[in-house]
């Protein structure tokens, strides 16, 4: 060695390098690739094993998705994925034209993707409410993904260190004990009920049990209780099945992709209603499903009920609980990759017993029929919680540079409400919290909003919150929005219409 040579670190010498083009390239050839904390990774054999679903991990082909790892995935997943699937150091390629990403990107899927402009007409909504900001503006205000991740995970800290990650039992005791009332009265009622409205009162708690209990098969199904997957995963499909009917399975799989691709038209299935609702003029576009695999028509019946869609919302959520069974079936025998299939299937048979059971110890059909629709459509409520957080907000895709925090922030709403109220919305009110720290008990997310608000000030991103109230004008006025611009539609159609008849008359 030259006595002026620096030594040669070995190490370094044998380490493999990524650039973004070669990254592209091999994902167009069928490798299962993605960027976290500056190395690349290869998951092709892991993609059907994947706890979330496969579907997760596809979202996430060609991105730099160390922030969405880092908030779904406990420390233990991320540096086991380290030893096993590290295929490189990542090289960026300054001569990455954006046209690259978007060509990859189309044939990552099996029916195209489809990078859509910002739908301006629903965000305007919230100039009544709040400060809002357009695309340009955001792009202009907020920080590189780089320092919004350095502020990110200054936040990160900051939450771990004053032990908001850590579950508090005492309160899942109250959780149970408030569960356990629930079901009591409405076994009381309805089995020692002389008159139809005992009857209807057990089917009205029946509904508030059910209502209750979701939170916590939510918190199963994130890791939130034991942070053990088996565990959790247990005691989600204990309470989702075996209580309550509803595959666990599905709920993970489609929920893990919604914490992906929040609010995207094409990917997110939680916005995905057609026929019966569109939160966005996107979907007037005959758009691909990539989680169903259908396309998702926009037909006469679907012109129909989003016309009144603003009026027919909290009806359509009523039966939102028969549409779950349907959804948990329609995975459990059509998905190939089904986790403990056999177990879920077992807690809906037993769900079915003894709801049965429970029904055959009702006086008439006719009261059975009353006690399944009230105990069905009495947990609307928690539809309702669900889509308050991300029907009226942005819709547009953010591309690969926007940066994981200022997408969750920018597509999600916290709920404002007294601290006795949490109980009614489980703690999940504040879903923006929720979406940014995934693995965080609910019951400390009310305790992370002050640290959240400082993150965006330092930042420049919004934070949206509004009352409950205030937050369902959002959605009715987003709803509306996109209802007028089918009405506006038809008669563009109809005028068309007349204008061709007359010149056809005069001819």
């Amino acid at each position: 060695m030259p006595p002026n040579a620096e030594p040669r670190n070995e190490r370094l010498d044998n380490l493999k390098y990524i650039t973004a083009q070669e990254l592209q390239d091999r994902i167009k050839q069928g490798d299962a690739l993605f960027i976290y904390d500056a190395k690349v990774y290869k998951v092709n054999r892991f993609m059907a094993n994947h706890p979330g679903g496969d579907l997760a991990i596809r979202h996430s082909l060609g991105r730099d998705v160390t922030d969405e790892i880092r908030s779904l995935h406990p420390p233990a997943v991320y540096e086991r994925m380290i030893h096993h699937f590290y295929a490189g150091e990542y090289v960026p390629d300054l001569e990455v034209s954006k046209k690259a990403v978007k060509e990859t990107m189309t044939t990552s899927w099996e029916g195209g993707i489809s990078v859509r402009a910002f739908d301006d007409e629903i965000q305007q909504l919230h100039d009544h409410h709040a400060e809002d900001l357009s695309k340009d503006q955001i792009s202009q205000k907020n920080l590189d993904m780089l320092t919004i991740r350095k502020h990110f995970r200054h936040l990160e800290q900051e939450i771990k260190d004053r032990g908001l990650f850590e579950c508090n039992y005492w309160k899942y005791g109250k959780e149970v004990c408030r569960y356990l009332l629930f079901l009591y009265i409405s076994l009381w009622f309805t089995l020692t009920g002389s008159e139809t409205w005992h009857y209807m009162v057990g089917a009205c708690f029946m509904a508030f049990f059910w209502h209750q209990l979701v939170f916590t098969a939510h918190d199963a199904g994130h890791n939130e209780i034991t942070g053990r997957l088996e565990i959790d995963h247990l005691i989600g499909v204990l309470i989702a099945n075996f209580i309550g009917g509803l595959s666990l399975g599905w709920w993970k799989d489609s929920h893990n992709v919604h914490h992906i691709v929040t609010n995207h038209p094409e990917h997110d299935p939680d916005i995905q209603h057609m026929p019966f609702m569109a939160i966005t003029t996107k979907l007037f576009n005959n758009l691909y499903s990539t989680y169903y695999g259908r396309v998702m028509k926009f037909d006469a019946p679907s012109r129909f009920f989003i016309k009144y869609q603003h009026y027919l919302y909290y009806l359509i959520l009523s039966f939102g609980r028969f549409n779950l069974h349907v959804l948990s079936f329609t995975y459990l025998f059509s998905s190939k990759n089904v986790r403990n299939r056999k177990l879920e299937l077992t807690g809906i048979a037993f769900f079915f017993v003894w709801y049965g059971a429970l029904l055959s110890t009702l006086p008439s059909w006719g009261v059975v029929f009353a006690y399944i629709m009230v105990s069905y459509m009495l947990t609307f409520p928690l539809h309702v919680q669900i889509t308050l957080s991300h029907f009226g907000m942005s819709t547009y895709d953010g591309g690969p540079n926007e940066s994981f925090a200022a997408k969750m922030l920018r597509t999600t709403m916290d709920v404002d409400c007294p601290e006795w109220l949490d109980w009614f919305h489980g703690g999940l009110q504040y879903q923006a919290v929720h979406h940014l720290f995934p693995r965080i008990p609910r019951h400390n997310l009310r305790l992370c909003v002050p640290l959240v608000k400082e993150f965006c000030k330092e930042t420049g991103l919004h934070y949206y919150m509004y009352n409950f109230s205030t937050g369902n004008g959002v959605i009715l006025g987003a709803l509306k929005s996109v209802a007028d611009q089918v009405v506006l539609m038809n008669d563009v159609a109809k005028y068309n219409a007349g204008v061709w008849n007359s010149e056809k008359s005069v001819n």
